[in-house]
């Protein structure tokens, strides 16, 4: 078989025969591609049908090999594989061979093609098949000698080894070749239908939310970077389900939602629920947050709280909002799926406890680049004279108004636009879209382009201006080439593809973290013949100026000084370059900063101020805590507010009257006790809770109480994991109250008893009890609000340590 034009000597049809009669089936390939699997993925699937044994050994050198491929085979086939790296550092593994038993003989295919499209079909590969009829001593030879290789040179490709592959895989160059041969063996096919199936990342996804939901979840949150395909992803989980809640905050998210579900379901059976029209009778509703979240429409009369079978809550860090967490608490669907380009608390939001702490997957900007998913980004740290110093923060974000005033009529303003033009001429685009910090600032941007050649257009809402236009009609004029620019003012920060974008411009400071990633993110994704993305930052001396450089590794640069960007280690094929006069500012700002005390409090008035003048809560500090003040927090424990936050208050004169009185007494110290216990495992949290008893203080509990809890904490989500190590679910489901209750008190009620300073007691027909003179402090209102922000703080500060330390075992 030799391939090239010739359909009859393509392997893939002989492949196929072969698979339709086989009692075994051996494959050996040195790699294995996503476009080759599915090829032969039907005819693998028959196969095991019938009750024949399938093995595969590949290789995982160099990279080649697709995790995507790997988690198809896994996904679609299950078990029913055995599925093998080959092992042996030491020797090169080039082997191409199928092996199939028959009744009463076999055969061997030995040749060039590995499992990838173009080597199944038109590539001018050579194979040759040959029977154990005809040549016994030779099939024997090649089969004796995959046995020995896959029982004693291969390790298993389980869970565990797959997503450790998978997170460390780089997209190989050679790789690019092998797919661009696999799509143009696509394009020739011109018979073939388009077909909506996912593609890399979305596969993984796909797999480890089943595997979450053979776990037991009800909810989950996928972190994955703008550009890898989240709202097909949603589409194809949600496939088998009837009736699905797609939850968007912008039209224009609702309406391509809309598209890629019909394109998967291949129905017209969808409707929208918005300002517009109240479609209840379809079996998909594409809802607006805004509407939907008004508390006269979560009602019966519209739908009921199971009325779906699954609810996607798309940009999922907004869900900290109130009309957010209104839809989510509402509907009780068999599973909830949360979708966030956003790694976790990077703009201080705490999503976790909304998805009960189950990430089943995640992809960072990072590994999309690594994996061939986003293109690389050039970033470009320009140096900017404006001077910001002089500006007024308000909750922490520059005044709108006077950031305005500054980049169109104050005396840098010539010199800004001149800068801009120069820099965008240096670096060429042909579509490029420029940030603006409001709607004048994005007109005279667009006019001082315009009457330099480069024809450009602003948009922002309810555009009216000289220069402004429609945000359809602009995004149709720039993919044509008809204009070169879209300066645009908050409105494409999500649910915008144009990706064909070769550049984005910063032209304001960008304070948020997850507003920057989004905004990187719109010019990220692939095109034919885009290698790259420029992105030119114009960097001034404002707050927070260079903390970009972090952003662009995923935030991940520990106790790194800002003016050591170079020493980042930054995704595959990008370049970040800042003008040396940028160092220089960088220098200062760190030598400004604050001490330990200062830069805590500074960022707690912040908090407030955003809280409109409340004290905020341990859990409402977290939230809304910037996560690198949260750090810093965390490794200063001397000063870290969370570890004892009624003394934080009380120095700050923060406390109520009812606050007061508690803090003068022992309820204060009980307090303490909790706050600060040791918390290896999360054990005590339920025992705990079993004293709170929802609002209800109690001062001693029955061991029924106490299983109660006990049960009602570990059947939530899947926290069912923490029970014990190496526990399957299956295993859990299966626990007497008997083994739970010896659970919970030879462990935690056992260390309570030990390590909680003599609060917790022995008392008679009792599990455990808190010492008697707690009785008066029970009934006090702001007792029982720290118990239970500190319960809640603790138990989602475990869950957050335990994700972020799975996270990084993945790496090693």
């Amino acid at each position: 078989m030799t391939g090239d034009r010739n359909q009859s000597r393509f392997l893939y049809y002989q492949l196929k025969k072969s698979m339709m009669q086989a009692k075994q089936i051996d494959i050996i390939v040195s790699f294995l591609m996503e476009s080759g699997v599915r090829m032969i993925l039907k005819d693998l699937k028959s196969a095991l049908d019938r009750g024949v044994g399938i093995r595969i050994l590949t290789g995982n050198y160099l990279g080649i090999t697709q995790p995507s491929a790997l988690y198809l085979i896994k996904k679609e086939l299950g078990n029913g594989v055995d599925l093998r790296f080959y092992s042996d550092k030491s020797r090169s593994f080039h082997p191409k061979s199928y092996i199939f038993h028959y009744e009463n003989m076999n055969e061997i295919y030995i040749g060039s093609s590995n499992v990838s499209r173009s080597a199944l079909t038109s590539g001018i590969e050579w194979n040759y098949r040959f029977s154990s009829v005809i040549d016994k001593k030779n099939f024997d030879l090649f089969y004796d000698t995959f046995e020995d290789l896959f029982y004693h040179h291969s390790i298993v490709i389980d869970d565990e080894e797959l997503s450790r592959y998978s997170k460390n895989w780089h997209k190989p160059a050679v790789s690019k070749d092998l797919t661009r041969y696999d799509d143009t063996e696509e394009s020739l096919d011109t018979k073939v239908e388009v077909l909506f199936q996912p593609r890399g990342a979305q596969i993984e996804a796909l797999y480890a939310l089943q595997d979450s939901r053979n776990e037991g979840a009800v909810k989950g949150l996928v972190q994955a970077a703008t550009g890898v395909g989240k709202t097909y992803l949603a589409a194809f989980d949600s496939a088998d389900y009837e009736k699905v809640l797609f939850v968007a905050h912008r039209e224009e998210i609702l309406k391509q939602a809309a598209v890629s579900f019909k394109n998967v379901r291949h129905s017209d059976d969808y409707g929208f629920f918005d300002g517009k029209q109240k479609d209840i009778d379809k079996s998909v509703i594409f809802a607006s947050v805004a509407t939907l979240g008004r508390s006269e429409y979560l009602t019966d009369k519209y739908f009921s709280a199971d009325y779906f079978d699954y609810v996607v809550i798309d940009e999922f860090h907004h869900a900290v909002n109130e009309q957010y967490k209104r839809i989510a608490s509402y509907f009780k669907p068999k599973f909830m799926l949360g979708l966030t380009a956003t790694p976790e608390r990077m703009d201080g939001k705490n999503i976790y406890e909304l998805c009960d702490y189950n990430v089943p997957y995640e992809i960072s900007l990072r590994e999309a680049i690594n994996k061939g998913m986003l293109v690389p980004f050039h970033y470009y740290g320009i140096y900017d004279e404006t001077d910001y110093s002089g500006l007024h923060l308000v909750k922490g974000s520059y005044d709108k108004n006077e950031l305005t005033d500054i980049y169109t009529k104050g005396k840098y303003s010539t010199n800004r636009y001149e800068l801009v033009y120069k820099y965008y001429r240096k670096y060429r685009s042909q579509r490029a879209l420029g940030f603006c910090c409001s709607r004048r600032h994005a007109e005279e941007m667009a006019k001082d382009f315009c009457k330099r050649g480069i024809p450009a257009v602003a948009v922002y809402s309810n555009a009216d201006g000289e220069y402004s236009g429609n945000r359809d009609a602009a995004i149709k004029k720039l993919i044509a080439k008809e204009i070169k620019v879209i300066f645009s003012v908050d409105m494409f920060n999500e649910g915008l593809d144009i990706a064909s974008l070769d550049m984005v411009m910063f032209l304001r400071p960008t304070e948020s973290p997850i507003v920057f990633l989004q905004q990187l993110g719109r010019g990220l994704r692939t095109y034919k013949d885009k290698e790259y993305l420029n992105v030119l930052d114009f960097i001034g001396n404002y707050e927070k100026a260079g903390k970009t450089s972090f952003l662009l590794n995923g935030g991940k640069a520990e106790g790194q000084k800002i003016y050591e960007y170079s020493e980042i280690d930054y995704p595959d094929d990008c370049i970040v370059d800042f003008d040396m006069r940028l160092i220089d500012l960088f220098k200062k700002l760190e030598q400004k900063s604050l001490s330990v005390k200062e830069y805590i409090n500074r960022e707690y008035y912040r908090v407030k101020e955003v809280m409109d003048g409340k004290v905020p809560t341990r859990m409402e500090l977290f939230t809304l805590m910037e996560d690198d003040i949260y750090q810093y927090c965390l490794k200063h424990s001397k000063e870290n507010p969370f570890r004892r936050y009624l003394e934080y208050l009380y120095e700050l004169g923060e406390l109520s009257d009812d606050e007061q009185l508690l803090y003068s007494g022992t309820g204060r110290e009980f307090l303490g006790v909790i706050e600060t216990t040791d918390m290896q495992k999360v054990y005590k949290m339920p025992i705990l809770y079993s004293f709170y008893n929802h609002g209800r203080i109690r001062l001693e509990v029955t061991d029924h109480e106490v299983l109660e809890s006990w049960k009602e904490f570990f059947n939530t989500g899947v926290n069912w994991k923490d029970f014990s190590a190496d526990i399957s679910y299956k295993d859990y489901q299966h626990m007497t109250d008997k083994q739970h209750l010896s659970k919970a008190k030879t462990m935690p009620i056992k260390f309570l008893k030990a390590s909680g300073k003599g609060f917790f007691i022995e008392k008679e027909g009792c599990a455990l009890a808190i010492r008697e003179e707690l009785k008066d402090v029970i009934d006090n209102v702001a007792f029982r609000n720290h118990m239970k922000d500190i319960l809640e703080y603790r138990t989602m500060e475990y869950y957050r340590r335990r994700y972020l330390e799975k996270d990084i075992d993945n790496l090693h």
